[in-house]
């Protein structure tokens, strides 16, 4: 599907895709090799080779609890539930990761150590939905019907990439053409930067399913992030509950402490579950 967005863009879905395909075969064929046996054995998830499902992170029984440090932002529950499970079990590999939280319309980047580097507000897949349709990284976007354009949720490996006008992207969902990008505004109609900016949480689901982020925050953040290596983007469900989605586990009870509340800038001072990988997908405005 196109980079531009809605309501029809001048390239298609099936466009793009070949094309960019194309354009990571080789890059790709390498991860393969590379992969085969963890897809054998059920470590990596054989979709593509550009995402896996990890290891089973079991709850640290013992040692000290690990948390997301959000700075002075205020998250949802969801969002710092979810952190605080991936600084703990480090299920971010030692990268860094991005969370996109979908109800809440928010991105959260995040280093390796789980600090908050930054977040910004975000447009998301017009209909509300936790799946994709199979094989709707491969149709024309004439085609994709209203209540398909989700954003999917789930575990992606993100890797940097190009639309075919050279544009950078960041793919979250490649075989279904779901991807992090630079705001579109191709489409003065769609009021995109309005959309971005309004406090409406509804005015901010247009996309066919992509990830629209400002500009500067795609520059300053998500670019560099991603330039040289793949990092985890955790896309949070709209209709499933976070633990079904990631096999998340509270850090706080895992390690038989009493829930604390966050202190003023969104710290804690408290002194762990088999994560599940999202389905790698094309390109959805």
């Amino acid at each position: 599907m196109t980079h531009a967005a809605a309501p029809r863009p001048t390239t298609t879905c099936s466009e793009i895709a070949a094309g960019l395909r194309r354009g990571l075969a080789v890059g790709a064929a390498a991860l393969v090799i590379v992969f085969a046996a963890a897809v054998q054995s059920g470590y990596l998830k054989p979709a593509t080779a550009l995402a896996y499902a990890n290891a089973t992170a079991q709850p640290r029984l013992t040692g000290e609890p690990r948390f997301a440090d959000f700075g002075a932002a205020t998250p949802s529950p969801d969002a710092r539930h979810l952190a605080d499970w991936v600084a703990d079990s480090r299920d971010n590999a030692g990268a860094g990761f991005v969370i996109v939280d979908k109800r809440g319309a928010t991105v959260y980047a995040f280093d390796a150590q789980a600090r908050l580097r930054a977040s910004s507000p975000a447009l998301l897949g017009a209909a509300v939905g936790d799946t994709t349709v199979p094989g709707i990284g491969s149709r024309p976007i004439a085609l994709v019907r209203p209540e398909e354009r989700t954003t999917p949720a789930g575990r992606f490996v993100g890797q940097r990439g190009h639309d075919t006008h050279g544009e950078s992207l960041v793919w979250v969902d490649y075989d279904d053409a779901v991807a992090m990008h630079r705001v579109v505004t191709t489409n003065p109609a769609e009021h995109r930067l309005e959309r971005l900016a309004s406090p409406t949480l509804a005015d901010h689901r247009i996309s066919y399913g992509c990830i629209n982020v400002p500009v500067a925050f795609y520059d300053d953040y998500i670019g560099p992030m991603f330039a040289l290596h793949r990092a985890i983007v955790y896309v949070l469900p709209d209709v499933e509950s976070v633990r079904q989605v990631f096999g998340s586990y509270d850090v706080a009870a895992a390690h038989g402490l009493t829930p604390r509340r966050p202190l003023p800038g969104g710290s804690r001072t408290a002194r762990k579950r088999t994560p599940s990988s999202g389905t790698p997908a094309a390109l959805n405005g």
